[in-house]
C-alpha cells in the first residue's frame, strides 16, 4: 500500500466524507445523495483512500483507492499493463485465485491469456450471427410486451426489462426455454449476493455463490459436449469448435464465459432498462422529445441511458508498478476502483451531469467500461436490445409510467433495481 501522508490521514474517515466502503449505509441511500456524495470528492479529493468494506465472507485487505474522474478512469483503463486486471476485476477485497476467474472469466485476465481467450470467444460473435440476432431481439421484444399489453400494469423487471436480455443470451446459447427461470435465478444470487431477497441472512455466502456458479457450469458443460458432437448454429457451437493457431476453449473456459456472459449480458442491460424507465417518467419532457422521433433519437437516448443508471458501478485494477496518476503517488500492489458512476457525472465533460438529456451529444460515457482491451465485448448486442425494447415500448404503451420507487438492489458493484411497479393504458394507445 502506498505510504504517503495524504493515505495515511484517510484511513480515519472524515466526518463530512463519503464513506464508499460502507455497503449498508452509504451504497443504499437515495441516487441523489450519491451523487452529490462524488461530487463532493471529484472537488475535494478526487482520489480518496478507504478501508476495505467487510462483506463477512472475505478477509478486508489493505485498502484501495476511488478512481472518481472520467480523465483518470480513461487513463487507467488505457494502461493495462500498470492497472491490472489479473488479480480481480469485481470485487477490492481479494478473492481465492480460482474463485474470481471462475465468476469473472477473461475480466479478470490480463494478456496474453486475455487476449487469447477474447480472440477465441470473439469467433462466436461474427457479424452475420449479430445480425441475425437483430430479428431475434424484435420477436422477443414484440412477445413481452404482447404478455402485458392488456392488463395495464406490471413489475416492469421482472416481467419487461429482465425478460428480454436473458431470453436473448439463452437462446443465442442454445439453452432451452425450460432453463430460461433456472439461469435467471442464479444469476441474481452471483450478483445479489449482499442482498438479502437473494442470499437471505444467516446463508452461507460462498456456499451460495460456488452452488449457484456451479448449476450454471454443469448445465453449459453439459450442452458444450453436445455440441462439440452435434453442432447446431448457436454461439455454444461455435465456441466448442472454434480453434485460434491450434488453441481452443477447455470445458472449464467455456463454463466460465457462460457465467460471465448470462451474469453480465443480463443483469446490467435489464438494469440499463429499468432505469430507463425510471428516467422517462421523471423527465416527461424527455419522453416527448423521444417520442417525436424515434429513429432519431433512440441511439443517444440510449446512450444517456446507460450513463445515468451507469449499471457496473466499478471495476477494479491493481498496480503492476508505482504510477502517478492525476497527480497522486500510487505503489505497486495498490488497488483502484474505478468508478464508472461517478466519471459518468463528471461535469468536465457533460454539462449539467445529472439531467437526463435523450440528445445528449457528445456523450463520452464509460457505462461499459474505459477504452482499453476489457471494454465490453457486448456493448453492441446491449445497445441493440435497449434500442429495440424501448421502441417497442414506445411505440406500443408509450405512457408506461414508473408507479412507485425502484427496490434497489443492495450492493456497492451493480447498480440493480430488483422491482419497479409500472403502469400503461391497457391494450395500448388508441
Amino acid at each position: 500500500m502506498s505510504t504517503d501522508a495524504t493515505t495515511t490521514d484517510h484511513t480515519a474517515l472524515d466526518p463530512g466524507r463519503p464513506d464508499l466502503s460502507d455497503v449498508e449505509g452509504f451504497w443504499t441511500v437515495p441516487v441523489e445523495e450519491r451523487a452529490a456524495a462524488f461530487a463532493w470528492l471529484r472537488t475535494n479529493e478526487p482520489i480518496p483512500f478507504y478501508p476495505e468494506p467487510d462483506f463477512g465472507y472475505l478477509e478486508p485487505g489493505p485498502g484501495f483507492f476511488a478512481l472518481t474522474r472520467l480523465d483518470d478512469i480513461v487513463e487507467a483503463s488505457r494502461t493495462p499493463q500498470v492497472f491490472t486486471s489479473g488479480s480481480g476485476s469485481t470485487s477490492v477485497v481479494d478473492q481465492p485465485p480460482e474463485f474470481a476467474e471462475f465468476f469473472g472469466s477473461m475480466i479478470n485476465m490480463d494478456d496474453p491469456r486475455h487476449a487469447r481467450l477474447r480472440r477465441i470467444v470473439s469467433r462466436g460473435f461474427t457479424p452475420r450471427r449479430l445480425a441475425q440476432l437483430t430479428e431475434d431481439v424484435q420477436r422477443s421484444a414484440t412477445r413481452i410486451v404482447d404478455d402485458v399489453i392488456d392488463r395495464g400494469e406490471c413489475d416492469a423487471v421482472t416481467e419487461i426489462s429482465a425478460r428480454l436480455p436473458l431470453k436473448i443470451v439463452c437462446d443465442m446459447m442454445g439453452i432451452p426455454e425450460s432453463q430460461h427461470r433456472f439461469v435467471f435465478d442464479r444469476t441474481n444470487v452471483i450478483l445479489g449476493a449482499q442482498d438479502p431477497e437473494y442470499v437471505p441472512e444467516g446463508t452461507d455466502v460462498i456456499t451460495a455463490l460456488l452452488t449457484a456458479g456451479g448449476e450454471l457450469a454443469a448445465l453449459m458443460k453439459d450442452l458444450g459436449a453436445a455440441r462439440e458432437k452435434n453442432p447446431t448454429d448457436d454461439v455454444t457451437s461455435a465456441l466448442v469448435n472454434a480453434e485460434i493457431d491450434g488453441e481452443r476453449l477447455t470445458p472449464d473456459e467455456l463454463a466460465s464465459f457462460f457465467v460471465l456472459l448470462v451474469v453480465a449480458g443480463n443483469e446490467t442491460t435489464r438494469n440499463a432498462i429499468s432505469w430507463g424507465l425510471k428516467f422517462l417518467t421523471d423527465n416527461p419532457e424527455q419522453r416527448a422529445a423521444w417520442l417525436a422521433d424515434l429513429d432519431g433519437v433512440t441511439p443517444t437516448a440510449i446512450d444517456e441511458i446507460v450513463r445515468l443508471a451507469s449499471p457496473v458501478i466499478y471495476m477494479r485494477r491493481t498496480l503492476a508498478r508505482d504510477a502517478v496518476l492525476g497527480g497522486k503517488e500510487l505503489a505497486a500492489g495498490d488497488k483502484v476502483a474505478l468508478f464508472y458512476w461517478a466519471a459518468n457525472r463528471d461535469p468536465a465533460h457533460f454539462p449539467d451531469p445529472d439531467r437526463f438529456d435523450v440528445r445528449r451529444s457528445p456523450n463520452p460515457h464509460v457505462g461499459f467500461g474505459g477504452p482499453g482491451p476489457h471494454f465490453c465485448l457486448g456493448a453492441h448486442l446491449a445497445r441493440r436490445e435497449m434500442g429495440v425494447m424501448f421502441r417497442e415500448l414506445l411505440s406500443r404503451v408509450p405512457d408506461i409510467h414508473v408507479t412507485g420507487e425502484p427496490q434497489r438492489l443492495r450492493s456497492m458493484f451493480i447498480n440493480g433495481i430488483k422491482h419497479l411497479p409500472a403502469a400503461f393504458t391497457a391494450g395500448g394507445a388508441r
